[in-house]
């Protein structure tokens, strides 16, 4: 199983906002693991569901980091998240504070 690991010394990127109310968040995700990252969805975590996949046919290969930004008008900062890989693994993330963190990285 993958993990996601939050990185603490990211989280000075976001420090300097306050809780979102409606504003755009955003994220570096870096990929560690030793598999493509297929399929990223990141959720509200009052939802039930998974959002669409963020990477929509795209992929994020080891070794690589992309920006990720969360524009849906939530008045929440915390969320859920969810990566598929390559090999069939994947990793699941649940009530996370987007608000305090600014990076995500998946590792083995």
């Amino acid at each position: 199983m993958k993990k996601l690991l939050p990185a603490a010394s990211a989280a000075a990127l976001l420090a300097f906002q306050a809780p979102a109310f409606a504003e755009d968040l955003d994220f570096l995700l870096v990929n560690e693991s030793s598999a493509d990252l297929v399929e990223f969805n990141v959720s509200p975590a009052s939802s039930d569901s998974w959002e669409e996949n963020l990477l929509d046919g795209g992929y994020l290969a080891p070794g690589y980091e992309i920006g990720v930004l969360i524009a849906d008008g939530a008045t929440t900062c915390v969320y859920d998240i969810r990566g598929g890989f390559s090999d069939g693994s994947e990793a699941e993330d649940f009530g996370l504070d987007l608000c305090e963190l600014g990076e995500y990285t998946f590792t083995d």
